[in-house]
């Protein structure tokens, strides 16, 4: 990103721009480019994640290609990121990385963050660990990295803290990143709604959302898993109507779990059918949802 003529800061660099700005990638890796969009993350879409998975399957189809670096807007990252690995196909490092501040601004992480994720995805202990977050000279797993502020430089968080880190003198690994699945996804199927509840929430927009052709539902309760008794009619309705339900938490991190009964407790909701997304959160979920629909069979068993 760099300033337009009235200073609002929009897309602008190129990935030739990119590797200007940090000359001693070079001595990293020997790279070559792919400007595959110039949008900001919060314009990325589903569709485009997919197609931007097939363009990486196709470069990690290449023996020669020791690990692929892409570089995404922070909004939408952990999305993009999610989708990558529940679909990618390959041991090679994939290594997703932004920047918290545009070109302009003296304090720009752009060429750090992008030098460290090159030097992660060229790392031979990156390997077979699923695709990677890089930021801050943090390096984190795709599944369930967090962004949690909306400025801090710092902003990517992870509830078991970060796979490793990269330092002057190497990349290294703290623990092993683990994969939750792969899906087998043909398409992505849209759309599917991500729905938050509230205290006292009714079953207006979960009504909304199936009437108006939603594919699948993904709705954020509370704690372990519970929505208010208002709001349990909607979700029979979705089952009813034969749609899919995924129940995450809106809390930062833990699992969801039917240990509760009582309408709209965890048991009420599993004897819906509704599906339990474990610690996913509720935009990572509902991707894993798009992508469950578009492999067909059982939903369920994807999550």
């Amino acid at each position: 990103m760099r300033p337009d003529p009235s200073g609002a800061a929009v897309p602008a660099l190129s990935g030739a721009d990119l590797l200007r700005s940090a000359p001693s990638l070079a001595q990293h890796a020997q790279l070559v480019v792919d400007d595959f969009a110039h949008i900001p993350g919060w314009q990325m879409t589903p569709e485009q994640m997919f197609a931007l998975a097939q363009r990486v399957q196709t470069h990690l189809g290449n023996p020669q290609v020791a690990g692929v670096v892409v570089t995404h807007g922070t909004d939408t990252i952990e999305e993009t990121a999610y989708l990558l690995d529940l679909t990618l196909t390959a041991e090679q490092p994939v290594a997703v990385v932004g920047a918290m501040r545009h070109s302009a601004e003296p304090s720009w992480d752009g060429p750090a963050n992008l030098l460290a994720a090159v030097r992660t995805a060229a790392a031979p202990q990156a390997r077979d660990q699923g695709v990677l977050v890089v930021l801050h000279n943090q390096i984190h797993a795709a599944s369930g990295v967090r962004k949690t502020d909306s400025a801090a430089l710092d902003t990517f968080k992870s509830p078991f803290g970060p796979l490793g880190i990269v330092d002057d003198d190497g990349v290294f690994f703290h623990r092993r990143s683990w994969r939750r699945c792969h899906i087998p996804a043909k398409t992505i199927v849209t759309p599917v709604d991500l729905i938050k509840v509230a205290a006292g929430s009714d079953d207006r927009l979960i009504r909304a959302s199936v009437t108006s052709g939603a594919k699948g539902l993904v709705i954020e309760g509370f704690g372990r898993g519970h929505l208010p008794p208002k709001a349990v009619d909607g979700v029979r309705f979705a089952r009813e109507q034969g749609l899919p339900v995924v129940l995450c938490s809106r809390c930062a991190a833990g699992r969801v779990l039917d240990t509760y009964g009582g309408v709209g407790g965890g048991r009420d909701l599993r004897a819906m059918g509704v599906i339990f997304g474990g610690d996913t959160s509720g935009p990572q979920a509902r991707i894993q949802l798009m992508l469950a629909l578009g492999a067909g069979g059982n939903v369920a068993e994807y999550f």
